[in-house]
C-alpha cells in the first residue's frame, strides 16, 4: 500500500519546493501528480503559455455534480533580502510555530487539501470533493481563470468553493477586488530652460497620480454603502507605489514610468474605474501631443481581479459556518480567487488556517494550533461528505 502521509509530512514537501511566482512550480505540481496518482486519483492540468508552469486539479467520490473545491495556490513570494533565521524552504518547528515560506501562504492549507482528497478517496464519500491548486495567484491572481475554465470543462461542476487563504479559520465571505496598470510616459527631452518646448513625461505623469488622490478624496467623502460599510477603508481606493523615471535635474523627463492600482468594492464595476482612468491617460496623453505629437502615455494592464460579493445563503459560507459555528460577518481588503470562483458561477467562501499578517513576511510562520485547527475543519467536513 502507498504511504498515506500527514498533513504535516505533506506540507513539509510542499514547501522544500522554491515556487518563487517568477520561477517554475512544475517540480511540485508533478509531486502532487504522483502522489495522488499512487493513490489511485486522477489528476489534471491546465499549463501556462510557456508551458513551465502548471494548475493541477482532481476530483474523488461519485461523478456528479454538488461537490465541494477545496481550492489553494502553489506559488509563493521571494525571500530576497529578507532576514530569515533559517533556510526558507524547510520546515522548523519551534515555540509552538512551524517555520517556513508558504507555511500560512498558502502551502499548509494545500496540505491539509490534499490530506483530505486521499482521506476522501480511501474513506469513500457521496458527495465528491475536489482539489485544485493554481499558479501565479501572487502576481494577480492570474493563472485562476484559465484554469477555472479547464476545470468546468473536464470536472462535474461543484456547487461550493472554500478558497484556503489565511483567515484564521473564520468565513471572509467579501473581498475588495482589484485592477492594476504600468504607466509609461513617454515625454520630450529639452533643456529645462525651455520646458514649455518639451515634454516632461514626470510632471504630466503627476497629472495622473493627482487625479488618484482626487479620486481618493471624492470617495472618502461620500457615505458608504450597505457592502462598502463592512469595510475598512469603506471605499474604492487608487494607489501609486512606484515611480521612476528622468535623467538630470536640468532635462524635461523623456521617461516615467509607474504602477497605479484599484481596490473595487464588490459592489461597484470594475470596467467602470478602468474607463475613467483610460479617460484620464486620454487627456493627458492628448495635453501631451499639443506640444510635441510624438509624445505618447503607454499603458500596460497587469491584471483584473473580481471582488468577492456577499453571498444570500450561500452554500460555501453556510457550510463552513455549519463546520466552524462562526457566524459573524468577516471582510478583508486583499483580493483572492474567491471572485474568480464567484464569476465563474460557484458559491465561493474564505477560511483557511493562519494570520495574513504573517504572510510575505521573514521567518514567514503558521501556528501549530491553526494548523490543527485546520485539520480539525478537515475531518468535520468528510464527515459531512
Amino acid at each position: 500500500m502507498p504511504a498515506r502521509l500527514s498533513p504535516y509530512e505533506i506540507m513539509e514537501r510542499l514547501v522544500a519546493f522554491p515556487t518563487v511566482s517568477r520561477d517554475t512550480n512544475l517540480p511540485l505540481v508533478d509531486w502532487v501528480d504522483d502522489y495522488l496518482n499512487s493513490h489511485g486519483i486522477t489528476s489534471h492540468r491546465y499549463y501556462n503559455e510557456t508551458n513551465d508552469k502548471a494548475a493541477i486539479f482532481a476530483h474523488v467520490g461519485p461523478e456528479v455534480e454538488g461537490g465541494i473545491v477545496l481550492s489553494g495556490h502553489t506559488d509563493v513570494v521571494p525571500v530576497d533580502g529578507q532576514p530569515w533565521a533559517a533556510d526558507p524552504f524547510t520546515v522548523i518547528e519551534r515555540d509552538g510555530k512551524y517555520y517556513g515560506r508558504g507555511c500560512c501562504d498558502m502551502k499548509g492549507f494545500d496540505a491539509l487539501s490534499i490530506w483530505a482528497l486521499v482521506e476522501a478517496h480511501h474513506r469513500g464519500v457521496s458527495r465528491p470533493l475536489q482539489l485544485a491548486l493554481s499558479f501565479d495567484e501572487e502576481i494577480g491572481c492570474t493563472g485562476a481563470p484559465p484554469m477555472i475554465e479547464r476545470i468546468l470543462e473536464t470536472l462535474p461542476k461543484a456547487s461550493a468553493v472554500i478558497v484556503g487563504e489565511p483567515s484564521m479559520m473564520k468565513a471572509v465571505n467579501a473581498h475588495k477586488g482589484g485592477r492594476a496598470f504600468w504607466v509609461h510616459m513617454h515625454g520630450f527631452e529639452v533643456h529645462s530652460s525651455l520646458m514649455h518646448t518639451g515634454v516632461n513625461a514626470i510632471m504630466y505623469g503627476a497629472k495622473l497620480i493627482d487625479w488618484a488622490n482626487k479620486i481618493n478624496a471624492d470617495n472618502m467623502a461620500r457615505d458608504p454603502s450597505g457592502v462598502g460599510a463592512l469595510f475598512e477603508p469603506p471605499w474604492t481606493t487608487v494607489h501609486v507605489g512606484q515611480i521612476s523615471g528622468g535623467t538630470a535635474h536640468n532635462i524635461t523627463a523623456k521617461d516615467c514610468e509607474f504602477g497605479l492600482d484599484f481596490r473595487i468594492l464588490p459592489d461597484e464595476d470594475p470596467e467602470m474605474w478602468r474607463e475613467l482612468f483610460l479617460a484620464k491617460v486620454a487627456e493627458v496623453e492628448a495635453e501631451m501631443q499639443a506640444v510635441v505629437p510624438e509624445t505618447r502615455i503607454e499603458i500596460t494592464e497587469k491584471f483584473g481581479l473580481p471582488g468577492l460579493a456577499p453571498e444570500h445563503q450561500g452554500e460555501a459560507e453556510s457550510l463552513v459556518r455549519a463546520i466552524t459555528g462562526d457566524n459573524e460577518n468577516h471582510v478583508v481588503s486583499y483580493g483572492t480567487e474567491a471572485g474568480h470562483f464567484q464569476t465563474g458561477g460557484y458559491s465561493a467562501v474564505v477560511c483557511g488556517p493562519g494570520n495574513i499578517e504573517q504572510a510575505h513576511q521573514p521567518d514567514e510562520y503558521i501556528t501549530v494550533a491553526q494548523f490543527n485547527a485546520g485539520h480539525d475543519f478537515m475531518k468535520r467536513l468528510l464527515d459531512r461528505l
